[in-house]
């Protein structure tokens, strides 16, 4: 088995015909073979990887499909996998000095399709970049990739010691950070400071925010729920703040 170095996100297996797709256009890593599964009825989509694939002068195989669901690693993998280069980080110094940075921190979110999710979230509502803690947090497993849908490819993410520290260099380059959080002091429409250099935080599945986290951050709102439901998926909740903090950069 090959070790991941400490400054992979991961990210070698690319499952789901977007996310292949996405990794075929975007070039940012090497693309080390794609597997396609032999019988599969004709889609458009399946005919622009092989295209690209070619292009690209990528090995193409065709397998039966349950050797490409091994491969795969998901269950799900609509027919396609490839193999890429793991993902490299990318500073947080870079990330933190982009005048318009919006950044997304993932604070020990562990399930890899909430991780997926968030970062394509993140990418449509226009964000630079996401910080990862390195440990106590889901990398980018097969399932987070596949749940990205090829988000991964187009946002540069952080993979940082901990995210209290990350924070802590984040204020000292004159950017905010704003948790999110269902006990949080005010409404996620509310936050003023939307338009400046910030980093939204998000808290892990069920726990929130951790105290440190929460100790650094500038403001923490929450989404309101006049519904009855009490809480939102982080996914979602992540989904909500983001187009909040585009529509209000937008206005």
């Amino acid at each position: 088995m090959t070790r991941q170095r400490s400054d992979d996100l991961g990210g070698s297996v690319v499952p789901g015909r977007r996310a292949v797709l996405e990794l075929l256009h975007a070039g940012r890593r090497r693309v080390r073979s794609i597997s396609i599964a032999a019988g599969r009825d004709p889609a458009p989509i399946l005919d622009e990887i092989q295209a690209r694939a070619t292009a690209a002068r990528v090995p193409v195989r065709h397998l039966d499909a349950d050797a490409l669901r091994e491969e795969a690693g998901v269950e799900t993998a609509q027919g396609v996998v490839a193999r890429a280069d793991p993902l490299p980080s990318t500073p947080l110094g870079e990330l933190l000095d982009d005048e318009r940075a919006f950044l997304v921190a993932l604070d020990g979110v562990t399930d890899p399709r909430n991780l997926g999710a968030v970062l394509r979230s993140a990418v449509a509502a226009g964000a630079t970049g996401a910080l990862v803690p390195r440990h106590r947090s889901a990398l980018l497993s097969a399932a987070a990739v596949k749940a990205a849908a090829g988000a991964v490819e187009h946002l540069p993410i952080a993979l940082v010691g901990g995210v209290a520290a990350a924070l802590d260099q984040a204020s000292r380059a004159a950017v905010w950070s704003v948790g999110l959080d269902a006990a949080g002091d005010r409404d996620v429409y509310d936050l003023a400071i939307a338009d400046r250099p910030l980093v939204l935080v998000l808290g892990a599945e069920g726990t929130g925010l951790a105290r440190l986290v929460r100790e650094r951050c500038d403001v923490v709102v929450r989404v309101p729920m006049p519904g009855p439901m009490e809480s939102l998926n982080v996914s979602a909740a992540a989904a909500v703040a983001c187009f909040e903090v585009a529509r209000q950069r937008a206005g």
